[in-house]
């Protein structure tokens, strides 16, 4: 079976000449050219759509809980699991980079989806084995003497999370972009709908992450971990059936005999700082006969020393060519945009640490005899989303486009930016619930009695569970969209893997932020902002500091997008 996505030996001249309805730069499973007509989009998209609900369904249902198995089944402190909890979130949001990174310049992303699919069944299997096994409270609890049995859980339980953080680094940028690659961006109706197709994918990763939260939660705290785990693990096995079912209707991407596109964008960057000497009359001189000074974006000019061949001894042909330098310009302009959604993830990251632990304080009673588990709260955010994202793609939409007279209503950096500000609202809510909350168990002589229930509704926190779900429909959406369609064509992978890594380096920096807090609030026998008696904690004191920041990083980013310039003109213009 010839998969072409990943064959390097197949040469522009090598390829069928393009017929009338064709799609451009992409093949079937054969090698042979895509006639548009055979091969609908959504078609194959619903494929990756599927394998994704059921990928997200396990990683949510492993990541929902976590802090709660930390600190329940591993005795570990509220600081120390939420400083794990976000570590290896972390870790699982930037592998993405190495997985792109290796899908787009060797394997293809049909083969890494593959294989990355196989890892996490594996990592899935290990981890549900390692919650059937005894746990340290089991052997507290019965005053037996600690053995290899609970240290061989621990290293178990970290070594199979972990590998499914791996399994994710080589899944998560490919599907997606896998499933975009599906529409043919030279196709108006088609281009359409690619808009189209990050909305509903979001949609359906929520719809599944909502399920998990809900069901996984419960299964994990009433009924068994080993159970808990042990589901997701028989849902990827059934998920990389049903993608290698699609195999014959996907349309793959050709990969041309020339260089890596890390290596040119890399090549571009050296060729600049060999030449940072060249003077400004030399550069002037070199864009003119290239041609740059009328083809060559305004912004980064520094890059163009990269034109100069000032090394006598380079050889000949190694010189950078316009595109060249163009591509790399275009990678360097995201890194503004990149940095000032850190924040937002930061926040992002409280959604499975703090959000949780506030809840398990409260009273959480559904009807009498029966608790929600605090985890299931988060099945706030998906609801949010998957009722929102309708409303913002048949409703909303239209009518910014009446205004605009845009394809997408408002550009991708404008839905960023909503999104950014409805996630600094978030966090001032959610510091004055937990006001509430502390003066609540004050009000009841609570303080001291960190086991006892606050009498205080858990349904106080659903507005900030709310206002993240719907800050997400703005800002997570637009970020995909934003880095898939704004690198340059072979990178696709890596413009989702850096996405993810936006994620990721926000759950690290969530975590060392908390490092720094605890050890500075904590000294001298006081009770720090994450003491395990949330009670004596100031959680309201960490809110209030994550809405300064995100009111700080919004502005930055509103400047920094002011003055953004598309990649590509696709009818939009910058902030």
């Amino acid at each position: 079976m010839a998969i072409s996505d990943s064959d390097n030996s197949l040469s522009e001249e090598s390829q069928t000449p393009l017929l009338e309805g064709t799609v451009a730069g992409a093949v079937d499973y054969k090698g042979n050219p895509v006639i548009r007509a055979n091969s609908p989009g959504w078609r194959s998209a619903s494929f990756m759509i599927g394998v994704e609900m059921a990928e997200r369904f396990s990683y949510f249902g492993i990541g929902c809980n976590l802090i709660t198995y930390l600190t329940e089944q591993l005795g570990q402190s509220t600081a120390t699991a939420a400083e794990n909890v976000n570590a290896w979130s972390g870790t699982a949001q930037l592998l993405p980079l190495l997985g792109a990174s290796i899908a787009d310049s060797f394997l293809g992303r049909y083969r890494t989806i593959v294989i990355a699919n196989l890892i996490y069944i594996l990592g899935l299997g290990l981890l549900t084995l390692s919650a059937v096994l005894p746990s340290l409270t089991d052997y507290v609890d019965t005053n037996k003497s600690m053995s290899c049995c609970p240290k061989l859980k621990v290293i178990l339980f970290f070594f199979s999370l972990y590998l499914v953080a791996v399994a994710q680094g080589g899944h998560k940028p490919c599907i997606q972009a896998f499933g975009a690659d599906q529409f043919d961006g030279e196709d108006s109706e088609e281009r359409n709908a690619k808009s189209s197709f990050f909305n509903w994918w979001f949609l359906g990763v929520c719809g599944s992450a909502a399920v998990a939260v809900l069901a996984l939660s419960y299964i994990q705290d009433n009924l068994s971990w080993g159970l808990g785990f042990g589901i997701p693990c028989i849902l990827m096995i059934i998920a990389l059936i049903i993608f290698l079912l699609g195999t014959r209707t996907y349309r793959y991407c050709i990969i041309r005999d020339e260089t890596s596109p890390f290596v040119r964008i890399g090549g571009v960057f050296v060729a600049a700082f060999r030449n940072c000497h060249a003077t400004r009359s030399a550069i002037a001189i070199e864009e003119e006969a290239c041609g740059t000074s009328h083809h060559s974006s305004e912004q980064f000019k520094f890059l163009n020393k990269a034109l100069l061949s000032l090394d006598r001894h380079k050889e000949e042909g190694k010189v950078c060519t316009i595109s060249e330098v163009e591509e790399a310009k275009a990678v360097l302009r995201l890194f503004p945009i990149w940095a000032t959604s850190l924040v937002y993830a930061i926040v992002y990251a409280q959604h499975s640490t703090f959000f949780t632990e506030q809840g398990a304080t409260l009273d959480r009673t559904l009807v009498p005899g029966f608790k929600i588990p605090a985890a299931s709260l988060q099945f706030f955010i998906s609801l949010a989303i998957i009722l929102f994202i309708p409303i913002y793609d048949l409703i909303f939409v239209p009518i910014a486009r009446a205004f605009t007279a845009r394809p997408s209503g408002i550009t991708m950096l404008q839905r960023i930016g909503i999104g950014m500000l409805l996630s600094a609202i978030c966090m001032v809510v959610a510091a004055l619930v937990e006001i509430k909350r502390l003066n609540t168990a004050k009000e009841f002589g609570l303080v001291d009695k960190p086991n006892v229930t606050i009498p205080m509704s858990v349904w106080w926190l659903v507005p900030q569970y709310v206002l993240s779900g719907i800050a997400d429909v703005f800002t997570l959406v637009g970020l995909q969209e934003f880095f898939y369609d704004q690198v340059p064509i072979e990178l696709r992978s890596v413009g989702i893997a850096l996405y993810q890594s936006i994620l990721g380096l926000g759950s690290l920096l969530s975590s060392l932020l908390v490092s720094v807090i605890e050890e500075a609030t904590g000294v001298n026998g006081r009770y720090s902002w994450f003491s395990d008696n949330l009670n004596r904690a100031h959680l309201d004191y960490f809110y209030w500091l994550l809405a300064g920041l995100s009111a700080v990083t919004f502005a930055a980013y509103l400047y920094f997008a002011k003055f953004y310039i598309y990649n590509r003109p696709v009818n939009i213009v910058s902030l």
